[in-house]
């Protein structure tokens, strides 16, 4: 898995998280859609930015980047 599939992975799995504890109701003084938010921006920033801290965690631990972009 490269590293790009593995933030894709990441985010989507946090989304449908908070969006089901969210509807829960098992923690009603805490919005869990901020959480949806977080993710949410930080996808966003970081396709202007290109700094992604789940990216950088992805890679300490072994993930491998994508090679489909490089050009020779």
């Amino acid at each position: 898995m490269t590293i790009t599939n593995a933030v894709s992975a990441m985010a989507g799995v946090f989304i449908m998280a908070s969006l089901l504890l969210n509807n829960a109701n098992m923690f009603t003084e805490a919005s869990w859609l901020w959480l949806t938010f977080f993710v949410g921006f930080n996808l966003f920033q970081s396709a202007f930015t290109g700094f992604c801290p789940a990216a950088k965690i992805f890679k300490a631990v072994g993930f491998k980047d994508s090679d489909c972009c490089v050009k020779d």
